[in-house]
C-alpha cells in the first residue's frame, strides 16, 4: 500500500487529520477500479485545490448534500455501458453532509438497492466551516454554535444514529469503523465492495483543530473513542448486528481529557456522569463488554 499512487501525498490536510488517513485507506482497499463522488467539505478541499489532485481514481465533486445522487447516476451510466461488473462506486461525505443535509439523497439511494458504497468520515462537526455542530456531534461538545458557559455545557442533542437508520432500510451491510484500527477498517472496506447492492461505512477520524488534540494524538484519540464505548465499532447485515468490537471498558474521563472540545467538563463530575452513561448505553446496546476468561 505505500507504494500506491490511488491516494497522492502532498495534498493540504491538517497535520495529523484522521480523514486523510482514513481516505486513503479506504481507496486503496477499493482499489483502482473505483469512481467516487464526492461531497463539499474538509476531504475536497484538502484533496482538490485546482490544478491539482491527490486521487488516483475518476473523482466527481457533488454539492454538499447530493453525492449519494451523484453516485446513482454514475452507477446507472455504467450499467447502461456495461461496465458496473468490474467498476466500484463510492458516494462519501463527512458527517454533516451525511447525516444532515445529505440524509435524504442517502436514503433514496439505499432504498433504490444501487450498488454502491457510501462512506461517512465523521470527525463529528462542520469543520470546512467553522466547527458547528452537525447532526452527528456528541452530546457535552464545545463547538461554535454550542459554545460552553454559564447556562451551557455544550452540544445538547445526543449523537445522531445513523448506521441504524441505514440498517433500518434493510440493506445488505452496514458498518462502523475507525481511523485508530486500520485492519478493521480495510477488512470492512474490502467485505462491502465484495458485497452487491447499497452498503454505508461510517468512519471515526479525529479532528486535531475541531477536537484540539495535538496532531501526533490521533491514533491515541481514536482509539480511546472505542476503548471506552463511546463509539462502538459494529457491523450489520440485512438490518441484523452480525459483529462487534468487543472491548474491557476504560473510563470516558480518559477520552475527554486529551480533548480541548471537553476541557469544561473536566471539573464537572454530573457532566462526566451523564457522558459515561452515554457509553455504558452503548455498551449494553451492542453487547461490547468483553468478559473475563475463566
Amino acid at each position: 500500500m505505500e507504494n500506491s499512487p490511488l491516494f497522492k501525498c502532498g495534498h493540504t490536510a491538517c497535520a495529523g487529520c484522521g480523514q486523510a488517513v482514513a481516505a486513503r485507506l479506504v481507496i486503496e482497499s477499493a482499489g483502482a477500479n473505483t469512481i467516487i463522488a464526492n461531497s463539499t467539505g474538509c476531504l475536497e478541499v484538502f484533496t482538490t485545490k485546482y490544478p491539482e489532485t491527490a486521487w488516483g481514481v475518476p473523482w466527481i465533486h457533488s454539492l454538499f448534500e447530493n453525492s449519494a445522487a451523484v453516485a446513482s447516476g454514475i452507477e446507472a451510466a455504467l450499467i447502461y455501458l456495461g461496465k458496473k461488473d468490474t467498476t466500484n462506486v463510492i458516494a462519501q461525505g463527512g458527517d454533516g453532509s451525511t447525516g444532515d443535509i445529505g440524509l435524504q439523497a442517502i436514503s433514496g439511494m439505499l432504498e433504490r438497492g444501487h450498488d454502491i458504497l457510501y462512506v461517512c468520515y465523521d470527525n463529528e462537526a462542520y469543520m470546512n466551516t467553522g466547527v458547528q455542530r452537525s447532526g452527528l456531534t456528541p452530546f457535552d461538545t464545545n463547538t461554535t454554535t454550542s459554545p460552553v458557559g454559564a447556562l451551557s455545557s455544550g452540544n445538547l442533542r445526543p449523537k445522531k444514529p445513523v448506521p441504524e437508520i441505514c440498517a433500518a432500510h434493510g440493506i445488505p451491510y452496514v458498518a462502523t469503523a475507525s481511523a485508530g484500527f486500520p485492519q478493521d477498517l480495510i477488512r470492512k472496506v474490502k467485505k462491502a465492495i465484495s458485497i452487491k447492492g447499497p452498503k454505508y461505512l461510517q468512519i471515526h477520524v479525529p479532528c486535531p483543530l475541531g477536537w484540539r488534540h495535538e496532531s501526533n494524538q490521533m491514533l491515541p484519540v481514536a482509539k480511546m473513542a472505542v476503548e471506552t464505548g463511546l463509539y462502538p465499532l459494529f457491523e450489520y447485515e440485512f438490518g441484523v448486528i452480525t459483529a462487534r468490537k468487543q472491548i474491557v471498558p476504560k473510563p470516558v474521563e480518559e477520552y475527554l481529557k486529551m480533548q480541548g472540545r471537553f476541557k469544561h467538563l473536566l471539573n464537572n463530575p454530573v457532566e462526566i456522569k451523564k457522558v459515561q452513561d452515554v457509553a455504558d448505553s452503548n455498551i449494553k446496546k451492542y453487547n461490547l463488554k468483553l468478559e473475563a476468561q475463566g
